[in-house]
């Protein structure tokens, strides 16, 4: 156990990783998602694909758990069981995917899929219809797929939510309930393909205490009344995200 969490503690850009995890915390806090968008560009630059992915569903396994009561409340759990339940069908696509994918591709893909959803966010687009069973089941899957793939699973809930007409409290709520699902199975399910690094866990791990203080202060930044706030913020995480993530920094 100490050689694992010394070596562990010796990844190269550690550093950047802590720095990026608690910058997470206090932006999932907030606006209940946006965290995966502000690792995985980090952790691409520094890690494998597998390797980055398995850290930061580490670090995040630990970090929402304070605000879940208030999640559970607030949010429409039936409706994230149908995002879930979409998940598990694309999820396992996402990882063969991902099996196939070099790591500079990874890092291009990764921000490719952030600055696009910038984009569409940017561009006004509102979904004004329904969100029946088909099209959250649908949706599930393809942030499953994208999970699996590129280690984001938010931009097409994201999407779909931001695009509504909900409540700032009720997407917040069901952001969260949605990625602590996304966490729990994506490190279910590579631990049952034996692609579990201990070092990279136990990274993950240690970095989840300070995931945990940055969720509580974000929580308490967040009020339900001031939207476009919210929707200002969830908009500067994404570029931000994307902007810094971009492969071209490492060359």
């Amino acid at each position: 156990m100490p050689d694992t969490l010394a070596q562990a503690i010796a990844t190269p850009g550690v550093a950047w990783l802590a720095l990026a995890v608690i910058v997470a915390g206090l932006v999932r806090g907030f606006a209940g998602f946006g965290s995966a968008m502000i690792i995985m560009p980090v952790a691409a630059s520094v890690l494998s694909p597998v390797e980055a992915i398995l850290f930061m569903t580490a670090a995040e396994l630990l970090g929402p758990l304070p605000n879940l009561p208030d999640a559970l409340r607030n949010g429409a759990p039936r409706e994230v069981g149908r995002l879930m339940l979409g998940v598990l069908v694309g999820l396992p696509l996402g990882l063969w995917g991902l099996s196939m994918m070099s790591p500079a591709g990874f890092g291009w893909v990764v921000s490719g899929v952030v600055l696009t959803l910038l984009v569409l966010l940017l561009a006004g687009w509102r979904y004004h219809g329904p969100l029946g069973a088909r099209l959250v089941v649908g949706t599930g899957a393809l942030g499953g797929f994208m999970t699996g793939f590129a280690g984001i699973a938010g931009p097409p809930v994201i999407l779909l939510y931001m695009a509504s007409r909900r409540p700032a409290a009720v997407i917040r709520a069901n952001f969260l309930l949605y990625l602590l699902g996304i966490d729990l199975l994506l490190f279910a399910m590579l631990a049952a393909t034996g692609q579990v690094v201990w070092p990279v866990l136990w990274l993950g791990l240690l970095a989840g205490v300070p995931n945990v203080l940055g969720n509580i202060i974000g929580a308490r930044l967040f009020d339900p009344a001031k939207e476009r706030l919210f929707r200002a913020v969830a908009y500067i995480v994404i570029a931000a995200s994307a902007i810094l993530g971009l492969p071209l920094w490492n060359s």
